[in-house]
């Protein structure tokens, strides 16, 4: 394992080799330290079998403002690229009896059936798109991330949480991506960005207020006005801020990878059509090889904990989870983990957390994919990348792993 005293491993902020950094990561043990942007120290939790037992350990905190001394003692400045993923209040950096009484509120509003209704409506919104690349001319190169993998999840979380005003949505685009994209050249100021999108979606829950819907913001907002207030005015601001920045950029990162997978293993897009594997298969896969978030900042230790092997994480101690390098564990997977392969039989991964943690909107990313994918390529089965492989860029950023661009000729 990574020693104490070792010199950190310092993490890209841009991103530019999310998997290779992964492995040289792993290669210093299930967990290491490694150096954050804004020079911020944590310990990278990389082992498939370490990330599912700290998801699980009561000793392990999501709250900064309780539990890491340096945020606590002001240490930490808004500059830090971080710092809107640490600031909020929400069921994400919660602990303990906050966690399970946001989480309790947000799961009694985001159900099962509230999900499955939106089947028809992901439908609809998938063939708009569908129609629309169709009626573009031939031999068009079409940027099938900006055009298909981003339109459709920021379109359903929106209409999930009633956000109908256009200009509304772009915004939460613009910001969304600011939280993720943090190894731009020009990225902005997170703590800027992060203020204001919480005052444009206290416009929406005030709007909301006034005019309520069958949508999950008049339904959290329900919970809020109840008269014993579980839910606090800035926790319900910063869980919209939630749901509608992870909750559509995982999707958009899942569709963009899984479609990228299936134009460079045309035999395994062969299996898929002949019926010997289901588009199930492929999600899974997808997930596990390529997760949409690699790594997500961040979590502490409230006591020392011993990991092993005389390896002690000391209390207050910063935790990264390494989502994308736990799908690729070899201890797991075998020495081709790194390999995508649909028929792989153990498809086990992290990439929407685990247990208590389990992201909620897990099942509607996999119901979206579930439709989008078989739609796009039966609409358009000749289908090729206009690009070589290795000339895709990848997101500037080391949270976020999906490509700036998914350029490809559409033909029937």
């Amino acid at each position: 394992m990574g020693a104490a005293g070792a010199r950190p491993f310092v993490i890209d902020p841009a991103g530019r080799d999310i998997h290779g950094e992964a492995e040289r990561i792993r290669a210093l043990g299930p967990a290491a330290r490694v150096e954050l942007p804004g020079g911020v120290l944590a310990w990278a939790a990389s082992d498939q079998a370490l990330l599912r037992r700290l998801l699980t350990d009561p000793r392990v905190s999501k709250d900064a403002y309780l539990h890491w001394p340096a945020w606590i003692k002001g240490e930490i400045s808004p500059e830090w690229p971080l710092f809107a993923w640490v600031a909020v209040r929400n069921m994400l950096t919660a602990y303990g009896p906050d966690h399970r009484r946001l989480r309790g509120l947000v799961s009694s509003a985001f159900t099962v059936r509230r999900t499955a209704a939106l089947r028809p409506r992901i439908e609809a919104i998938t063939e708009q798109l569908l129609g629309e690349l169709a009626g573009q001319p031939p031999d068009t190169v079409t940027d099938l991330r900006e055009r298909y993998a981003y339109p459709l999840p920021i379109k359903v979380i929106c209409e999930l949480f009633g956000i109908a005003d256009e200009d509304t949505r772009e915004e939460v685009r613009h910001c969304a991506d600011s939280f993720f994209q943090i190894g731009r050249p020009d990225a902005p100021d997170t703590a800027a960005i992060l203020g204001r999108l919480q005052a444009v979606l206290r416009e929406v829950v005030a709007g909301k207020r006034e005019h309520p819907g069958d949508d999950l913001s008049s339904a959290l907002i329900a919970a809020r006005d109840e008269e014993n207030a579980p839910l606090e005015e800035h926790e319900l601001v910063d869980t919209l801020i939630l749901f509608l920045s992870a909750g559509h950029e995982t999707t958009v990162n899942l569709l963009d990878n899984a479609i990228y997978a299936m134009l460079t293993h045309p035999g395994q897009l062969a299996l898929v059509r002949s019926g010997s594997v289901s588009w199930d298969e492929v999600i899974e896969e997808t997930l596990r090889s390529q997760g949409p978030i690699a790594n997500l900042p961040l979590r502490f230790a409230v006591e020392d904990i011993d990991l092993g092997d005389g390896l002690v994480l000391p209390a207050g101690e910063p935790i990264l989870n390494c989502y994308g390098a736990a799908g690729r564990d070899p201890l797991v997977h075998g020495q081709d983990a790194a390999t995508f392969d649909v028929t792989r039989a153990v498809k086990e991964h992290l990439a929407f957390g685990y247990g208590v943690h389990r992201c909620l909107g897990a099942p509607l990313a996999t119901l979206e994919a579930a439709i989008a994918l078989p739609a796009l390529f039966g609409r358009f089965p000749g289908m090729t990348l206009a690009a070589q492989p290795g000339d895709l860029l990848p997101l500037e950023s080391f949270i976020s792993n999906g490509h700036r661009a998914l350029p490809v000729l559409l033909s029937v």
